[in-house]
């Protein structure tokens, strides 16, 4: 059973995603939190699976309570507002998955078994979204360095960036799916990343991937 808790000040939306969530068998709501601080108090007692989890809370905002449950559970964070400073933010305080509130329930559902599973979720527009503000705002790398990283694993870590899925960087570079699982686990134990958000990140604060490249 996939435990979740439901942080969002609205209260009509917790409501409907309680609905939603319950409604299969696997799944199970365990709590809910209308602020920031509740979330994280909820979630330090309930220890979920997933914090279903809105930015713009009062008392303490999404981003941050994301930070503090970075080692509790995984974040899965879900708000109406499609903005870079949110996507990126969310994924440096150690969110695994980042949605939008029109997302189909459907894929909602799905997207929470994907983030319970230990891999990470990024709605369609972020990976884009992710090179607009490293184009904007250049940052300097906070990632550990590229020194023990193979040229294999470069390019599946450049191919992770580019948004495509683990099936698709075996089609592209002609090799089994186990070979690309086996980089992927690879480049997570070498750049100390928790999952494929963070790798992610890891490619565009390190150089290796641009914008333009």
């Amino acid at each position: 059973m996939i435990r979740v808790v439901i942080a969002d000040d609205q209260a009509l939306l917790r409501g409907s995603f309680r609905v939603l969530v319950d409604s299969e068998p696997d799944l199970a709501v365990v709590g809910e939190a209308s602020t920031g601080v509740e979330a994280v108090t909820v979630a330090l007692e309930q220890r979920p699976d997933v914090v279903l989890m809105d930015v713009r809370m009062p008392e303490m905002d999404g981003i941050e309570a994301a930070r503090r449950l970075r080692d509790v559970s995984r974040v899965l964070v879900v708000t109406m507002f499609d903005l870079d400073s949110y996507v990126y933010d969310a994924l440096r305080a150690g969110a695994s998955g980042f949605l939008l509130k029109d997302t189909p329930p459907a894929d909602l559902l799905a997207a929470i078994r994907v983030v319970a599973s230990g891999e990470a979720l990024l709605a369609p527009t972020v990976t884009r979204r992710l090179i607009e503000e490293f184009t904007r705002t250049p940052v300097l790398p906070r990632v550990k360095g590229l020194d023990g990283v193979t040229e294999r694993e470069r390019e599946v870590l450049m191919l992770i960036a580019r948004g495509l899925s683990n099936g698709e960087i075996a089609e592209y570079l002609q090799v089994s799916l186990a070979t690309v699982k086996t980089h992927i686990t690879r480049l997570l134990a070498k750049l100390e990343a928790r999952d494929r958000a963070q790798l992610v990140i890891a490619a565009y604060e390190s150089g290796l991937v641009s914008a333009a490249g």
